[in-house]
């Protein structure tokens, strides 16, 4: 069996992680890894694998079926997703929930003048919670969606911070309020603000000299990340941060509160994650949805797509058959 050619742009933790999903894909290998470094300097762990600098992207078309771009959303994805999807079908998980619409028309046109698939936003949330949003809001439609997260490290959020000047690293976590959290299990259909749901608490090391009420300051009033939420931030060294922060858990609840017939009969849909590694678990998703950008390439699909776009069985390596004996 001829197996799927991955590529992966970018070599932090989602990309790590991303290489030990491909790893355990039965029909796919890593063909080349894609990094800002010196290439000399990266050592990966598939032999076979080549390493290359970013200015090097188009010398394996033809010899990578998907790219996994495992960059930030902040600033990486809105320049590399349009520009690899001239080159390649590519999968991201781009999860600036609020820039969705207008990075997907830029991929979208992308990839549709260059014949390629490129699925957008894939993870657990956009991605997995998405799927789960969708489902509960068809099947009761007199209801309340209700989302939180954690408590976990963001990636993307702590990405954001560290690109804030005079931060050397930082993490970020974002906290569900238990109260919140409560009063929706319990039916009472809360109206709750984005405030009222999460706490967003960061770690920052700040670099020798820096203005950290300034530092503060731009956190919390950054568009789309932290301006809508109460946000704590710690100044700690970077022996602490290492020392206490130095594992991505996260988690999260996706639940449907609604009712049935005449109003009288209550229902509540539920789905969690309680994840040990964040940036593994993301790849993972990642690694099954380029499996359905490759076939949905093979039947000469274009453009840009979502999760909502693709049918479960196209993310499984088990053929029809066995997804309905095993499965079903």
């Amino acid at each position: 069996m001829n197996k799927i050619k991955i590529g992966i742009v970018g070599y932090g933790n989602l990309g790590r992680g991303a290489e030990l999903a491909i790893s355990h894909a039965p029909d796919m290998e890593l063909a080349a890894v894609f990094t800002r470094r010196d290439p000399a300097s990266l050592h990966i762990l598939t032999e076979n694998a080549k390493v290359y600098s970013m200015d090097a992207l188009a010398c394996m078309q033809g010899k990578i079926d998907v790219m996994i771009l495992c960059g930030g959303s902040a600033t990486d994805l809105p320049e590399q997703g349009p520009a690899v999807a001239k080159l390649y079908n590519t999968i991201d998980s781009f999860d600036t929930h609020a820039k969705i619409p207008e990075y997907f028309a830029a991929v979208d046109e992308a990839a549709k003048n260059s014949k390629h698939i490129s699925i957008i936003s894939v993870g657990w949330d956009p991605g997995l919670f998405s799927l789960n949003r969708l489902y509960a809001e068809s099947i009761l439609p007199n209801g309340e969606n209700y989302t939180f997260w954690g408590k976990g490290v963001s990636q993307g959020h702590s990405d954001a911070i560290r690109r804030v000047p005079g931060v050397k690293n930082a993490i970020q976590y974002t906290v569900p309020i238990e109260k919140a959290l409560e009063a929706v299990r319990s039916g009472a259909h809360p109206q709750l603000t984005t405030r009222q749901k999460h706490l967003r608490e960061c770690y920052v090391v700040a670099e020798e000299g820096a203005d950290k009420a300034q530092i503060e300051h731009a956190i919390k009033t950054m568009p789309n990340y932290f301006d809508e939420y109460d946000t704590v931030v710690h100044f700690i060294s970077e022996e602490e941060l290492h020392r206490n922060h130095s594992k991505m858990p996260h988690g999260g609840f996706v639940l449907r509160s609604g009712t049935t017939g005449d109003g009288n009969n209550k229902h509540i849909i539920e789905y969690s994650l309680k994840l040990d590694s964040n940036p593994e678990f993301t790849s993972s998703v990642l690694v099954a949805y380029a499996r359905a950008a490759y076939r949905m390439a093979q039947n000469g699909e274009c453009g840009a797509k979502t999760v909502f776009d693709i049918a479960p069985a196209m993310l499984s390596p088990k053929d029809s058959a066995d997804l309905r004996k095993e499965l079903l």
